[in-house]
């Protein structure tokens, strides 16, 4: 068994984050055919992601506050504590806080083959994005 040392928070650049979001690695690949990889990311509220992808899909599950997730073209979904989301393999979409919360979550997914295409980063979400996600919720 190896027990690890606390790694530092980090915070998440500013070229795939909009506003402040911080993020704790918590598993990642040790050994040859292992992929999964785990953190703890903690959103400011009205922080998010960039439009992104997972080659292999990604999980998300709501540790604290109030999250929106959302597929490109699809409807912002609002998620609480004990909820999990899951993006398919090749699914843009965002997530971050609500406007008002914090939010953290659980995000799990496994590397690609390459590692540099586990995720791959588009555009920011831009503020009347944002924003008009404030339309339906899901």
């Amino acid at each position: 068994m190896d027990i690890d040392p606390r790694t530092p928070t980090i915070k998440n650049p500013p070229e795939r984050f909009t506003g402040d979001v911080w993020l704790d690695p918590i598993a990642a690949p040790r050994t040859a055919g292992q992929r999964m990889i785990v953190a703890r990311v903690r959103f400011a509220p009205g922080a998010r992601t960039a439009w992104h992808s997972h080659a292999l899909g990604q999980t998300l599950h709501i540790t604290q506050g109030v999250a929106w997730v959302q597929a490109r073209g699809g409807d912002r979904v609002e998620l609480h504590a004990g909820q999990t989301a899951y993006c398919p393999p090749g699914e843009e979409h965002w997530h971050g806080a609500a406007s008002d919360s914090f939010m953290e979550h659980l995000a799990m997914l496994d590397n690609a083959d390459d590692p540099d295409k586990t995720t791959i980063w588009l555009e920011h979400v831009t503020d009347e994005e944002y924003r008009a996600a404030d339309g339906p919720v899901s």
